[in-house]
C-alpha cells in the first residue's frame, strides 16, 4: 500500500513540475509553415484579470477558462485577415480541441452579436466560441496592437506563444506544434 501512495505522490510531483517547464528550444524545431511567425517567450508570462464577456454578456476572465492549454485569438468582423483565419481555428477547434486544450475566440471593440454570427457562419466556424472584449480593457492590457492576434496560454494561465497576423492554425506543422506543447 505504501508503495502505490509513493507512487502515486511522486506520479503527482512529476506531472506538476513537468506543467511548469517550459522549454521553448524543443518546439523551435518544429517552427515552420505560418508557425514560423509564433514567437515563443524564454519564460511564460503572467497574464491579465482584466474582464470581457461570455456568451451571455456576463463578465469573465482568462482565469474562468478553466485548466488546460488554451489558443486565445483576438478578432474582429471587420477584419479581413480574421476572416481567412477563421475556418482554421474553428477545425483545429474540431480535431484537436476537448480536454486539455480548446480555441478561444475573443471579438475586440464594438461587434454586434448579428453581426459576429453572421460572419462566423459565412467563415464556417459557427462553432466557435462568442467571447467579446467591447471596452477593449482585455486586449489593452494584453498588448494588443492589431488583428488578429493570438496567444496560447499554459495550463497555469501564462501566456507562452503569440503570433501576430493570421496564420493557418488547421496546417500540419499547427497541429503538430500544439500536439507536442500539449502533450496530446
Amino acid at each position: 500500500m505504501r508503495i502505490i501512495a509513493a507512487a502515486a505522490v511522486y506520479l503527482a510531483a512529476t506531472t506538476l513540475a513537468n506543467a511548469q517547464d517550459w522549454d521553448p528550444a524543443r518546439l523551435e524545431p518544429l517552427l515552420a509553415g505560418d508557425m514560423r511567425k509564433l514567437a515563443l517567450h524564454e519564460a511564460p508570462m503572467e497574464t491579465t484579470e482584466a474582464p470581457f464577456q461570455n456568451e451571455e454578456g456576463q463578465e469573465m476572465t482568462l482565469a474562468d477558462l478553466g485548466e488546460g492549454w488554451h489558443l486565445v485569438n483576438f478578432w474582429a468582423t471587420w477584419c479581413a485577415p480574421c476572416r481567412v483565419e477563421m475556418p482554421h481555428l474553428a477545425a483545429l477547434g474540431a480535431e484537436m480541441g476537448g480536454e486539455g486544450f480548446d480555441v478561444v475566440t475573443i471579438a475586440v471593440g464594438r461587434n454586434d452579436p448579428a453581426g459576429m454570427a453572421a460572419f462566423l457562419e459565412e467563415a464556417g466556424a459557427e462553432a466557435l466560441p462568442r467571447y467579446t472584449d467591447p471596452r477593449q480593457g482585455l486586449s489593452r492590457q494584453m498588448g494588443i496592437l492589431g488583428l488578429p492576434v493570438t496567444v496560447i496560454l499554459d495550463p497555469e494561465g501564462r501566456e507562452v506563444a503569440r503570433l501576430q497576423g493570421e496564420a493557418d492554425w488547421n496546417a500540419p506543422e499547427a497541429r503538430a506544434l500544439i500536439a507536442e506543447m500539449t502533450g496530446g
